[in-house]
């Protein structure tokens, strides 16, 4: 696994020099080590404590002119400081099923890991019933703003900006699974929790799923399946077992996606193009037919090697797929498939039907 990201790297490098090696370390509740080794400069930070006053001051009480969006979690809005720093400042919904777990969940795993593409936490506020988290604002917006749906009055991504950003997260990755004395696994890699500075430099946000992932003779964590139904690993989904593979294969998907320029899930298109990864499996088996994976508003590039390395996070074969597909249709034909939960699952005819085990849907944006 570690492997593949390192390959990544190797191949979407653009040229950068300078980088040093450094090293962050911070302890975690169970007394575990979180250290660090990749470029950028030396910290060690611990989120600042804020009253609930600044935050509202810091967006003009919540003003709706400074809401950036809403997901999940509750709403996201700009802010800046009596410092004058911007910040993006993201305040829970009270009556969200994400809750205080999650909430938590982030505080903890931002304040113990940093990298230059990792979101930074700048600090938290849990004043009585109220939960809001404070991040560098980062002014493109995430990754999906700009690879969908683009306005014909509006320059796509070029190639080169869009290797940058998967050479970024593939850094990002590898921190969290490589460099952390214990894996540390995302588990939401998607184009929306990729978000984007000046210059399309890219950070990975949304930490309130992620896990510390096996060690010793683990293999896996065992774990309810957490997500979004498109990146998450069909092996995941069937198991529950959670490995940092799990992040490798949405890594692959969104390779897929920046090739592409394509939603994994697309409603507007016919039933066997919906899906995109089911769609690209026959086209992995011949490079002769990769340019039918290529956005057609790219120049023309060589792409071999790129499909490569998303066909490996993947899988060529698409073998879980395949498994997956089976239990999909095992299930419909045993009558109470909808109504083991009360809801809807999803099919690659039917985006609107959810699969089992259920995949928690988490589309909340930070910009």
């Amino acid at each position: 696994m570690g492997c593949v990201l390192s390959y990544a790297k190797e191949l979407f490098n653009m040229g950068e020099s300078g980088d040093t090696p450094v090293t962050v370390a911070g302890s975690n509740t169970d007394g575990r080590t979180i250290s660090e080794t990749g470029s950028g400069p030396t910290a060690s930070k611990t989120a600042k404590v804020f009253t609930f006053r600044e935050l509202a001051t810091a967006t003009k009480d919540f003003r709706s002119k400074f809401l950036l969006g809403q997901g999940g979690f509750g709403r996201v809005y700009k802010g800046q400081l009596r410092n004058g720093q911007e910040v993006a400042v993201k305040l829970l919904d009270r009556s969200s099923q994400q809750g205080d777990q999650e909430f938590f969940a982030e505080v903890e795993m931002l304040s113990l890991l940093h990298h230059p593409n990792l979101v930074t936490l700048i600090g938290y506020c849990s004043e009585r019933d109220q939960r809001v988290l404070v991040y560098e604002y980062m002014p493109l917006g995430s990754l999906d703003d700009h690879l969908y749906d683009v306005p014909v009055d509006k320059a796509p991504l070029d190639w080169k900006t869009r290797m940058k950003i998967a050479n970024g997260v593939a850094k990002g990755l590898e921190y969290l699974h490589v460099c952390a004395d214990q894996p540390v696994i995302f588990r939401d890699f998607k184009p929306s929790n990729i978000l984007l500075g000046e210059g399309y430099h890219p950070v990975l946000s949304d930490f309130g799923v992620a896990k510390f992932g096996p060690v010793g003779d683990s293999n896996h964590v065992s774990t309810r399946v957490v997500g979004t139904y498109g990146y998450c690993a069909p092996e995941y989904m069937l198991t529950g077992h959670l490995t940092p593979k799990c992040d490798v294969y949405g890594f692959g998907v969104v390779l897929l996606e920046l090739i592409s320029g394509r939603k994994v899930i697309d409603k507007t298109r016919s039933p066997d193009m919906r899906n995109l990864v089911m769609w690209a499996q026959p086209i992995f088996k011949d490079p002769n037919q990769f340019y039918r994976l290529v956005d057609p508003l790219l120049p023309g590039w060589s792409i071999i090697l790129i499909v490569a390395i998303s066909m490996c996070c993947i899988g060529r074969k698409g073998s879980g797929l395949d498994k997956l597909e089976k239990k999909r249709e095992s299930k419909r034909g045993n009558s109470g498939c909808a109504a083991d939960t009360g809801r809807a699952r999803e099919t690659p005819g039917n985006p609107e039907v959810k699969t089992q085990p259920a995949v928690e849907e988490r589309g909340e944006k930070l910009k």
